[in-house]
């Protein structure tokens, strides 16, 4: 995040929209050398909706990076809909990124959420 955090937001946007389709790219290929779908060592998935989970703040401090880490890991990790679901809307390594973009974005909101009442 301290290397996303600074730009202004149509830049962040412009950076996350370009990593999505890089990562995707990427992804993709790891998957065809590899011979193994969403391989455990690609983790630009996980870049993606990390950023994503403080996409909307100026400056968090350590702890909000914390808990806005652990958020997106829960959703990750947990997958309610329609992070699961999502997994197999796109192909290749698209699949393996959009499972952590919606991961992230139900951190993003849960942190909007304790931000606005801390």
């Amino acid at each position: 995040p301290f290397i996303f955090m600074p730009f202004s937001l149509p830049v962040r946007l412009a950076i996350l929209a370009a990593l999505f389709v890089v990562g995707g790219i990427a992804s993709t290929r790891a998957e065809k050398i590899l011979g193994k779908e969403d391989p455990g060592c690609v983790v630009i998935d996980e870049v993606l909706g990390q950023w994503i989970a403080v996409l909307p703040f100026a400056a968090l401090l350590w702890w909000e990076l914390a808990l806005a880490f652990a958020l997106f890991r829960l959703f990750d990790v947990a997958k309610p809909w329609p992070v699961k679901a999502s997994e197999n809307w796109l192909p290749g390594g698209f699949g393996i990124m959009i499972d952590d973009l919606f991961a992230g974005i139900y951190a993003m909101l849960c942190m909007m959420v304790l931000k606005h009442f801390i």
